[in-house]
């Protein structure tokens, strides 16, 4: 599968599935041409078969490699980024939940999920936006969130991107993260305020924002039910001291970006 394949295949699960307003969104911030992706996320657990090295595996394979590594502590997660050398391609952010780090209860759903992988699936690089790979009770669901909405969400959605990314650079009309936070807001989207609306500045050399997660219609064991799914993010990147502009994430802004999919 080529590079656009795979990220095309991805963004058709994302308005599908998990954010269906990211059209919307796109069209408020369209110009002249294309919007540019800066990033996707992807999430699991740091447990075999579908540890982070398992998701980053088909993008290495496209000539993408590890660059960066993040650590989440209070939310017990790790993280990787991928880079390919064409700059032009969406980096792309793999984090994982340390579940030994967890209470017994969610360790012991968490592994009777995954136990439930047929591992021939993620022989292919579609499990990267299949979705579930096993069942999941509204209970089950419910008790998780209680101790990581991260844990929660990525268990009753399974596998796919949880955002993509504006790169605002690229961006004529709105050139400021807030610009574009102010059209949104003006459109009836709420902007995730945890951290400030805007997570990071020049001198970290990357500005961020996001909406919050669009709720969508989940189908558990018993039934169908209404919980946060994919969110858009914003982001503008300045130059290093030595030019080009900086291509990694920063942990703080980040923290706070996951928490576009709490409840």
């Amino acid at each position: 599968m080529a590079v656009e394949q795979l990220f095309n295949l991805l963004w058709q699960d994302y308005i599908a599935r998990l954010c269906p307003s990211a059209h919307q969104v796109q069209q408020l911030l369209q110009e002249d041409e294309a919007l540019n992706n800066d990033h996707i996320a992807l999430r699991t657990f740091n447990l075999a078969p579908v540890g982070i090295e398992t998701l980053a595996k088909p993008f290495i394979a496209l000539g993408y490699e590890v660059v960066g590594h993040y650590s989440f502590a209070a939310k017990k997660l790790d993280a990787i980024h991928l880079q390919h050398a064409d700059l032009s391609l969406p980096k792309v952010f793999i984090s994982e939940l340390k579940v030994e780090q967890c209470s017994a209860e969610l360790q012991d759903i968490v592994h009777r999920l995954v136990k439930q992988i047929d591992r021939s699936t993620l022989q292919s690089s579609a499990f990267l936006f299949a979705g579930r790979l096993w069942d999941l009770s509204f209970s089950d669901y419910q008790q998780l969130a209680q101790e990581s909405e991260y844990a929660a969400w990525l268990a009753a959605h399974g596998y796919g991107a949880n955002h993509f990314t504006v790169n605002v650079n690229q961006l004529q009309r709105l050139t400021s993260v807030e610009q574009v936070n102010q059209r949104l807001a003006e459109s009836g989207f709420t902007i995730n305020q945890s951290g400030g609306a805007v997570k990071g500045n020049p001198k970290v050399m990357l500005e961020q924002s996001s909406t919050m997660a669009d709720m969508v219609s989940v189908r558990f064991q018993d039934g169908e039910q209404t919980i946060p799914g994919g969110f858009y993010e914003f982001a503008k990147r300045y130059p290093t001291a030595e030019g080009p502009l900086y291509q990694g994430f920063v942990t703080a802004s980040a923290d706070k970006i996951f928490e576009s999919t709490h409840q």
